[in-house]
């Protein structure tokens, strides 16, 4: 068996990033959510 996990950058960027969020509607509803929270990150 081989680790499930194995971190790339470019890949977490393109399905948790800033442009991945506000691509879809869900996206944007999540940062909506974030902003309102005031939180220092909005996404990675």
């Amino acid at each position: 068996m081989s680790i499930t996990y194995k971190p790339k950058k470019k890949k977490r960027q393109r399905t948790h990033g800033f442009l991945a969020r506000t691509a879809s509607q869900g996206g944007r509803k999540v940062l909506k959510k974030r902003r309102s929270k005031k939180r220092d990150r909005l996404t990675i």
